[in-house]
Formats: structure tokens, C-alpha cells, sequence
């Protein structure tokens, strides 16, 4: 029975590749533990740029075989896509070693450590960065496991989504799609915003509700989102003696110049080489927390100053021939919407290309991914989609990207539907003019990174 991260010393995650099982894996080793894994993306003889990198951590890397599962193992992990019915946890069983899921194990590791647990339905990864960058820059080596990588650790050969620090802190990104952000009991708990995004909202308000009833020591709560402010009690015991208090931090004088925001907080100036308001509302939950933990403001605005941002959040690609290019994860209509009127400071006119996931969330989230892609574009804006990402396994195909495009163009709206994507860049090459934003969307794709690169090579 595994009850404590102290309970085992060599663990093997199935699925090691994976964004969420990659940053546990990375932070367990360098927290000292014997790490290895598998993954279905490693293939004998193959190269992979994932397997490098955690080789690099040193995470033994296997097949998914069932040759890493050993009995020397002492705990096997699973992500949420394994199914019991999978080889190696089924050798896992008959070798009596005990198997939990990636949610667990990081429930387990944050239990350990004095924990802040960001969460929200947009904005988790850029702000579990923002501030993992403060208190890094304030001096209390911290740890983070992330949803995605900071650019300022890729740009050192690394995956970039966790970091083992020698500090008592542990910046996490909690994680409401599949409930598991109900498991932590953090001394910290942040939430950013409450939109329809895989769920009902009166389910994503339960399951907040949760979250802030385990939050231990401070829940700080966005009180510009209107559906998140109604969770806005803060639960204080070493912070403060007050049992309701208001964080009291509040963003002014937003200016967007280009690529680069600035504003104030409570008097502070602040400048990012970030974009969209959606940012300033980020840097402000990063800095109202690091402030509560008793990191002065300045440190706080000096640390963001160099914040490099998030891998594929609103990542510039570069600018040929009057066009910018820049790619974003972007996936539920409240994060469409944002990137895009983020993009309108940039340049005059926004060409906007969004690759839906799956077939029942696009079903789902239909109606809200039309009004407020609608309501974001101005006259001169565009909206193009290609086919719904499929990733495979059991689904009724009775919706269509094309149909998203259909009711925009309803409303009046400039909407082109390219089913193949490969073919984008012919079909779009007519409407770029000399000065506008190329704006790329989708998540859950490994593909979409190489895809900007194409779109990049063929502008």
C-alpha cells in the first residue's frame, strides 16, 4: 500500500512521454528516485526527441513491452489513457506491485511539500510559470510540475514541465477536465476563472467548491471573473487572523505596444514580453499569491520583466513577408477568443486557424465556440478551421469543423473551412496581406508543433 512518497524508491510510469507523466517522472528524479518508463510513441530503433530528453534526466526508458516492469519495482503509475486491460499493468498485478494513477502520485508528492495549486478552466500553465519565475527570483527554490513547458528551461535542452527545487514550496497545476483537482489538500489554492470547457458549469462549480474547501491555508480567488467570485472566500489560518479577507491586489493602465503589456498593481509598474489583457490577469494571480507568501512587489515585477512564457501559449514563430506567425494551445472558446483579441494589438487585420479536438467536446462547446469566436472578431478579421483532430478510439462522427464555420458565416462573419490543413497555406496565401497576424490554434495534437513549422517554411 503506497500511503506517502516515502513509501517506495523505484517507480515505472506507463505513458512516461505524456506531458503530466513526463514532469512527475522528471521531478521524482531529481528528487533522487530510481525513474523509468515506457511509452507507445517509443519504437525500436526510432529516434525520440521525449526519450532523449528524459534519458538526459536519468529516466530509464523502455518499449511498451513489459521489459521495464521488473521486481525490483515498487510502484507502477498509470495516465488516465491506460486502460487496466493494457500488458503492463496487467504484469504489474501478477507481480503484486501496486498501480495508481498519475493524479494520485502527484497528490502524494504535493502532500510532502508546502503546496500552491493553480487552477481554472484557462490560464493554469502560464500562471503555475509566472510564478514559479517569482519565487525562483526571489530566492526560495521552489519546485514546479506543470501542464507544459517554460521556454526559459527548453531553450536549455529540457522538456521544460518540472523542476526539483531545494525550497519548501511546490507550485503545481491542478487540473479540474478529469476531477482530479479534488485530490489536493494545498497549503495554497488560486483560481483563475470558471468557463464551459469539458463540463457543465454547474459541475466545474462543484468541483471548485471542492478544491477550495481543501485548500488548507489561503484559497485567492480572480474577482474579475464573475463565476469564479462566487467561490471568492479565503480560508486564512497561518496568513492571516482574519477568516474573509480580500487579497487586495488590482491591475490598472493596461497598455499592449506590439508583442510586449504593461500595467500597474497597487501602484507597481509591471512589463511583460507577453500579450493580452488574459496576461495581465495572469501576472496579477502569480503576484497576489507570491505576495501573500511575503515577496515584496518590485521582486515580483522584476522577476516577470524576464518571464520567456509558455511552450505554444501565444509562442511567436517568427515574421516573413509582413505576416507574424504565432502559435497557441488554445482549445475552448474562452481561450479562442482571448488569443485572438490578443493578436488585434499586433497588426490591423487577424487570420485566425483553429483545429478542433475531438468530436463530442466540439459537439459539446458548439454554440459557445461560435459567439465568442464571433464576438472577438472585428469586420476585418478572419476565422478559418480544418477537420476535427481525431485521436482514435470510439466516436459518433456527427459534427464537422465545417459546421462551427457555417454558423459564423451566418452571423456575417469571414469563415473558411479548409477540411485538409495541409493545404492552408495555398488557400489562405490570397487573403495575407503586408501587415497582419497568422494565427494558429488547436491542443491535444503531438502534430501541431511540426504543423506551424510547415506553415512557417511555405510563407
Amino acid at each position: 500500500m503506497i500511503n506517502s512518497v516515502h513509501d517506495f524508491k523505484h517507480v515505472f510510469f506507463i505513458g512516461v512521454a505524456g506531458t503530466g507523466m513526463s514532469a512527475i517522472a522528471q521531478y521524482l528524479a531529481g528528487a533522487g528516485y530510481h525513474v523509468s518508463g515506457s511509452d507507445r510513441y517509443f519504437k525500436p530503433g526510432a529516434y525520440n526527441e521525449t526519450k532523449e530528453k528524459l534519458e538526459a534526466e536519468g529516466i530509464r526508458c523502455f518499449l511498451q513491452d513489459g521489459s521495464g516492469i521488473t521486481a525490483e519495482t515498487e510502484l507502477v503509475v498509470a495516465s488516465t489513457a491506460i486502460e487496466d486491460t493494457v500488458f503492463e499493468i496487467q504484469k504489474a498485478k501478477q507481480l503484486n506491485i501496486p498501480v495508481i494513477r498519475r493524479s494520485e502520485l502527484l497528490a502524494l508528492i504535493a502532500k510532502s511539500k508546502k503546496t500552491i495549486a493553480v487552477g481554472g478552466t484557462s490560464g493554469k500553465s502560464t500562471t503555475t510559470g509566472m510564478l514559479f519565475q517569482v519565487l525562483e527570483t526571489a530566492g526560495l527554490e521552489p519546485s514546479i510540475i506543470s501542464g507544459a513547458g517554460l521556454v526559459s528551461f527548453i531553450k536549455t535542452g529540457r522538456i521544460g514541465n518540472a523542476k526539483t527545487g531545494k525550497g519548501e514550496w511546490l507550485v503545481i497545476e491542478a487540473d479540474e477536465s478529469d476531477g482530479s483537482i479534488v485530490q489536493y489538500t494545498p497549503e495554497v489554492g488560486l483560481l483563475l476563472n470558471i468557463d464551459k470547457d469539458h463540463k457543465e458549469i454547474d459541475e466545474l462549480l462543484k468541483v471548485f467548491d471542492t478544491f477550495r474547501t481543501n485548500t488548507k491555508e489561503l484559497f485567492i480567488v480572480n474577482q474579475s471573473h464573475v463565476l469564479a467570485k462566487q467561490l471568492s472566500k479565503n480560508v486564512t489560518h497561518d496568513f492571516s487572523a482574519a477568516e474573509h479577507i480580500p487579497a487586495g491586489f488590482v491591475a490598472k493602465d493596461f497598455i499592449q505596444h506590439g508583442l510586449t503589456i504593461s500595467f500597474t498593481i497597487n501602484g507597481v509598474a509591471f512589463e511583460l514580453n507577453q500579450v493580452g489583457q488574459h496576461n495581465m490577469e495572469n501576472a496579477l494571480a502569480a503576484t497576489a499569491v507570491a505576495a501573500q507568501i511575503g515577496v515584496p512587489l518590485d521582486v515580483c515585477a522584476t522577476a516577470l520583466k524576464d518571464y520567456e512564457g509558455i511552450y505554444r501559449r501565444h509562442q511567436v514563430i517568427g515574421h516573413k513577408n509582413g505576416v507574424w506567425l504565432i502559435d497557441d494551445y488554445a482549445h475552448n472558446p474562452a481561450k479562442c477568443a482571448a488569443s485572438i483579441k490578443a493578436c488585434q494589438y499586433i497588426a490591423p487585420k487577424v487570420i485566425a486557424w483553429f483545429q478542433p479536438h475531438g468530436y463530442a467536446p466540439t459537439r459539446f462547446l458548439r454554440n459557445d465556440f461560435v459567439e465568442e469566436i464571433a464576438a472577438a472578431l472585428r469586420p476585418q478579421d478572419e476565422i478559418w478551421m480544418s477537420e476535427i483532430f481525431y485521436a482514435g478510439g470510439t466516436a459518433t462522427k456527427d459534427i464537422s469543423a465545417g459546421d462551427l464555420i457555417n454558423d459564423l458565416e451566418q452571423k456575417g462573419k469571414q469563415a473558411f473551412f479548409v477540411e485538409d490543413r495541409d493545404n492552408l497555406v495555398a488557400a489562405i496565401r490570397g487573403h495575407l496581406n503586408g501587415d497582419c497576424v497568422l494565427l494558429l490554434m488547436g491542443a491535444r495534437d503531438p502534430s501541431l508543433e511540426a504543423f506551424a513549422g510547415q506553415v512557417w517554411s511555405a510563407l
